[in-house]
């Protein structure tokens, strides 16, 4: 009963990456962690640095084994999950077990990713399947950047208020 208890008051209470690193997925440095789908073995997960792990994000390391305890009553199977350098991880993706997301890679969100990643590409999709190249988006998004990250939330207002139709990505 305590140990529920406290779960629910490290859910409650901590952010995201404090919770994952309490539950033993290692974290570099510069990440930032939307996320508490770390399952029931989260210390088979790494993630590198200047990571983005966004809401919904779930990391499975085993599954499947119940259909075999019939035969084998202690089945199990477990897959790391590593994640490189410099990651983006969209919303609501499911990562498998054994799955490793090299560095410079865009997952798209509802992404299921089953099969390791290559650095410099994007993918998406269920399952996900390479959908980019990192190198390529870059050069098609950069006539697009307006600069404002370091706007707060009413500067950014106004100037994306005040900004012509033609700086904006259209699909």
């Amino acid at each position: 009963m305590w140990k529920k208890l406290i779960f629910i008051c490290k859910r409650i209470f901590w952010t995201p990456e404090r919770y994952a690193r309490s539950v033993g997925v290692q974290i570099g440095k510069n990440c930032a962690i939307a996320t508490f789908g770390f399952g029931s073995e989260p210390y088979l997960i790494q993630i590198g640095d200047h990571c983005q792990i966004t809401t919904g994000v779930k990391f499975f390391t085993h599954g499947g084994g119940w259909v075999f305890r019939s035969k084998y009553p202690d089945f199990d199977t477990f897959g790391k999950i590593i994640v490189k350098d410099n990651v983006y991880i969209g919303n609501n993706s499911l990562i498998m077990p054994g799955v490793t997301i090299n560095s410079n890679v865009i997952i798209g969100a509802g992404s299921v990713v089953t099969k390791s990643v290559q650095s410099g590409k994007i993918v998406a999709g269920n399952p996900a399947k390479i959908i980019g190249d990192l190198d390529d988006l870059e050069k098609r998004l950069i006539p697009y950047n307006l600069n404002t990250k370091k706007m707060n939330y009413l500067t950014k207002k106004t100037f994306l208020l005040s900004v012509k139709d033609e700086m904006f990505i259209s699909k």
